[in-house]
């Protein structure tokens, strides 16, 4: 893309990115904020050429205010904070960054698997209440233990992510299904329906986007179909699971455990249900899972190439 001007670039969110220097190819100028409210967007992003946002919501009225903008590139593989059709409409390039943290999400869906599969965190607390000090033997059995050899783990999403979390799961010699859409007409070859995978799965996870054909999939009828000593992982979106519904299945004994990562409103300030639970078969982690150093260093370098390359007339990973 040629310009007799410098590009402005406005980053809205710079503290979710690595703390490394952005080096483009090109005249511009750069303005960078380490985070922005709702309120805050318009007037930032006025008059910008570039936009650069991980999660800081990019409407349809804020695209209609900027008609001098050019390139909306998102720091993450999902794009529902931008209105993708107005872009389309108004001539803008959305980009985003894929595959850069297939390997970090799959470690730690991995993790949350096998430490609920364990029961880690109630051996954690019968330490620390002393259960362990005060037994008559050597060893304190409380919860338990299973391994994962054998099981079947169910896999919503065959993407990246989902692929390398297979080749985990399979060294760990599990039973590796992937499951089709819930509202699928047939199902094609290499899958299981829907059904069948919450019924047979001893461990399902979540790699799947987030879209009105996704949102709860997981609820109370979907959690009665499943084991009663299944563990659920969700690393994908927290709009995927009914949360009240899940609450309940782990308080009634009704699911073996749950590992999340996401929930439906982040950060959580207006509390949640799972976040006010006192369950040790239950994990919570800040949606982390994407984020190991060797992942968001990848993610910068693809930020990098996608900007770069847009300005000059190659643009890459277009939505």
């Amino acid at each position: 893309m040629k310009t007799l001007s410098p590009l402005k670039i406005v980053v809205l969110d710079r503290d979710t990115l690595p703390e490394r220097e952005f080096v483009f190819n090109f005249e511009h100028e750069l303005v960078s904020y380490g985070a922005t409210r709702p309120d805050d967007t318009a007037a930032r992003i006025q008059g910008a050429d570039i936009i650069i946002t991980n999660k800081v919501v990019i409407n349809a009225e804020a695209i209609a205010a900027n008609p001098q903008l050019k390139l909306i590139a998102v720091t993450a593989t999902g794009v529902n904070n931008v209105d993708t059709a107005a872009a389309k409409a108004a001539g803008i390039t959305v980009c985003n960054v894929r595959a850069y943290g297939n390997e970090s999400v799959a470690e730690h869906a991995f993790m949350l698997m096998i430490a609920l599969m364990r029961n880690l965190p109630a051996y954690q607390r019968d330490v620390s209440d002393g259960l362990w000090q005060q037994s008559p033997f050597f060893c304190h059995y409380g919860a338990p233990m299973r391994d994962l050899n054998g099981k079947t783990l169910a896999i919503f999403g065959r993407g990246g992510i989902g692929s390398v979390l297979a080749t985990y799961a399979q060294a760990f010699k599990m039973n590796v299904i992937f499951a089709e859409h819930k509202h699928a007409a047939n199902v094609r070859e290499g899958y299981v329906s829907f059904a069948q995978a919450l019924q047979s799965a001893d461990v399902i996870s979540l790699h799947c986007p987030l879209n009105e054909q996704t949102a709860d999939m997981i609820g109370c009828a979907e959690l009665q179909q499943m084991k009663p000593s299944a563990i659920l992982i969700n690393c994908g979106r927290g709009g995927l699971v009914n949360e009240s519904a899940l609450l309940e299945a782990l308080q009634n004994g009704q699911l073996g455990g749950a590992g999340v990562d996401v929930l439906t409103e982040e950060p959580p300030r207006n509390s949640n249900p799972l976040l006010e639970a006192d369950l040790p078969n239950l994990i919570i982690t800040p949606h982390v899972a994407w984020a190991s150093r060797e992942a968001m260093n990848r993610l910068f370098d693809i930020l990098q190439e996608n900007v770069n390359n847009f300005a000059a007339g190659k643009p890459q990973n277009v939505v």
